[in-house]
């Protein structure tokens, strides 16, 4: 195969003509103008990664959701309620934010002067809890309703499809938060408020059982909203810490969909031009509020991190970082973004320390690809542990917390915290990319602790 691409072996950078040669596994590429392989600075770790692929799965993709992006979009809730055949709806949201900001007072006058009747149902916080589900459902179907409008963050977004599960289930919504299939859901729109967990267009929800304390969560194809309204200025008043933790969240739900040992050239690029473009703005966004651009990057990265176009192609085991997390927003009721933010950098370090050659490569490429670290090809490993580096200065940049002890978790808790992430699994592994045992969870775990 012959390659064009820039050199930089003892010349100034210039286009010349490469070959492929293997040599003790890796592929170098030798420059024909030169007696000896041409190492240069590319973002490709193991040339055969990019050269053969391994492996592309079956998947099946429907882009569903309606966006409708842009300044001033919340004025068209009432005209995308009735198009979408919403008779009565119920208004599923937060605290007062909506409400200083003047999001509120906009979407009830769009449905008023558009004729549609509406019910509210506020109170919705962050971790949303199973019984204001309950709650929202006997409320809906005691007023007709047949329309949920989640609007504010992704609990209350999340908070609808779950009331939307239950009006469509006879009120049997659990059920699928605990792995049975849902094929119907009853229509939901959304205007969200903040770039961070995706549930606009995605086909997920998560809840939390007021009485476990235990985050549950599902991934089903007729749970995306019908509409989503993206108007990046409603992300204007988000604090600094919940916009940190929100670029944090968006980077997970990509990460999520890179580490898997299934292959797509494709969903690789997509998968690292959207966390570039989140390491790109998520500090422009937090230092800058009020700047269009950040926001506006950030709220669509947010959106086509977690509706699967960044997964195409790589079905089955992915990620991992959600499982070990979500025992610690769900117990400590902490930002979930914080919590990921503590937990990625420790995962991805205990697969470059632990795993085989293909997924240190994969923890290299990703230090390359979306952290410009140096590709090394006599040292994936430190290819790996310099990308780690960088992303946890990234993360640092957004206020986020790298420890335990800084998530306000003791240390004193480490074990009870290994305990319930593995009874979330039912003793077995964490699934994902690199199956997680009891002392594997450990060891990541007790690397951050402070």
């Amino acid at each position: 195969m012959e390659i064009y691409t820039r050199c930089t072996n003892r010349h100034e950078p210039t286009t010349h003509k490469f070959y492929v040669k293997m040599h003790g596994g890796r592929g170098f590429l030798w420059c024909v103008e030169e007696s000896t392989p041409c190492i240069y600075n590319i973002p490709a770790i193991k040339m055969e990664e990019s050269l053969a692929m391994k492996q592309f799965t079956n998947f099946s993709f429907h882009m569903y959701t309606e966006i409708v992006f842009g300044k001033g979009t919340q004025t068209q809730v009432a005209d995308l309620v009735k198009k979408h055949g919403g008779q009565k709806v119920l208004l599923v949201y937060g605290g007062g934010s909506i409400k200083k900001s003047g999001l509120h007072g906009a979407v009830t006058k769009s449905l008023n002067e558009g004729g549609v009747p509406f019910i509210e149902m506020g109170g919705v916080q962050p971790n949303p809890l199973r019984s204001l589900v309950d709650k929202g459902y006997k409320l809906a179907l005691a007023e007709g309703v047949d329309f949920m409008l989640g609007v504010g963050g992704g609990s209350s977004i999340d908070t609808a499809k779950g009331i939307a599960l239950a009006l469509a289930n006879g009120g049997d919504y659990w059920q699928f938060y605990n792995g049975t299939p849902a094929e119907k859901m009853a229509p939901v729109g959304v205007i969200h408020t903040i770039a961070a967990a995706g549930s606009e267009t995605s086909r997920s929800s998560v809840l939390v059982d007021d009485a476990t304390r235990q985050k549950k969560g599902f991934m089903w194809a007729p749970c995306r909203p019908v509409f989503a309204i993206m108007n990046p200025e409603l992300t204007y008043t988000v604090p600094k810490y919940q916009t940190g933790a929100g670029a944090a969240d968006v980077m997970a739900h990509t990460v999520s969909r890179y580490f898997t040992s299934a292959a797509s050239h494709l969903g690789d690029e997509y998968a690292e031009g959207t966390m570039r473009t989140v390491v790109k703005y998520g500090p422009v966004a937090v230092e800058r509020p009020d700047d269009y651009e950040a926001r506006a990057e950030l709220m669509l990265a947010g959106s086509f991190s977690h509706n699967d176009v960044t997964g195409i192609g790589r079905d089955g085991a992915r990620g991992g970082e959600h499982g070990l997390e979500s025992q610690l927003s769900g117990y400590y009721d902490t930002a979930h973004g914080a919590g990921l933010s503590v937990v990625m950098p420790a995962w991805l370090q205990y697969i470059a320390d632990n795993g085989d050659a293909d997924q240190v490569a994969r923890v290299a490429r990703f230090g390359a690809k979306v952290f410009g670290a140096d590709p090394d090809f006599a040292d994936v490993k430190a290819t790996a542990d310099e990308g780690l580096v960088r992303f946890r200065a990234w993360l640092r940049s957004i206020g986020m917390p790298l420890t335990l002890r800084e998530l306000g978790v003791p240390k004193s808790d480490l074990e009870a915290v290994v305990g319930r992430c593995m009874d979330n699994w039912g003793g077995g592994p964490v699934p994902g990319f690199m199956p997680l045992g009891e002392d594997a969870v450990r060891t990541i775990f007790a690397s951050v602790v402070e």
